[in-house]
């Protein structure tokens, strides 16, 4: 099979061999990119947002990371606009990571939507399933977080520092621990009156 029939079988969520040489050379291609991208750390945006376009599926006006950015293909992550992650993100894209416009994600945020084989045997033939991460827009990812395969985060949502999102997290609730779980909604309660000088 081709690297595009490997990832066509990934998204199905079938087991599949990561140890291919197809997905292998993928990988080293997507470490060299992505070292490009957080070696220009200081320069002009439009520098940076192509080189991250070279790494990603897409990108949107204004999204970024600080260093170091971290993922396994990087072909199955699309950014919205004005996403910001944080230090230290790694994202596993054997599925597709979908993330909205306006995001934050926190210093040393995991996505990922991969996982190995539970048997032995298995896991060392490279046996492993992916499921995809899709987060809404607007929503808040703060450090440490780790978001499990499969997950939905709505729009607008809350997830608290250091949990394990390993369900779907509705529309505006913050939600926090490990596992996590919904502590409340986000109500207009919430609202400080703050608004931008700019």
């Amino acid at each position: 099979m081709d690297l595009a029939e490997q990832f066509a079988h990934m998204a199905t969520g079938q087991m599949y061999d990561d140890l291919t040489p197809e997905l292998i050379a993928a990988r080293t291609r997507t470490v060299r990119a992505t070292n490009a991208y957080n070696a220009s750390y200081g320069e002009e945006p439009a520098q940076r947002l192509q080189l991250l376009r070279e790494v990603v599926g897409s990108a949107g006006e204004g999204a970024g990371f600080e260093p170091t950015f971290r993922c396994e293909f990087g072909r199955n992550i699309h950014l919205g606009a004005r996403f910001f992650g944080n230090f230290d993100c790694v994202m596993l894209d054997g599925a597709p990571i979908t993330i909205g416009d306006d995001v934050l994600l926190g210093p040393k945020v995991g996505l990922y939507t991969s996982n190995h084989a539970f048997d032995f045997q298995e896991r060392v033939d490279g046996a492993c399933w992916a499921r995809p991460i899709t987060i809404g827009n607007g929503v808040w990812i703060a450090g440490g977080v780790t978001v499990l395969p499969g997950v939905t985060i709505g729009d607008g949502a809350v997830v608290g520092a250091g949990s394990v999102v390993t369900k779907d997290v509705p529309p505006r609730v913050v939600l926090a621990g490990n596992p996590g779980r919904v502590l409340r909604a986000i109500t207009d309660a919430d609202r400080t009156g703050y608004r931008a000088a700019h």
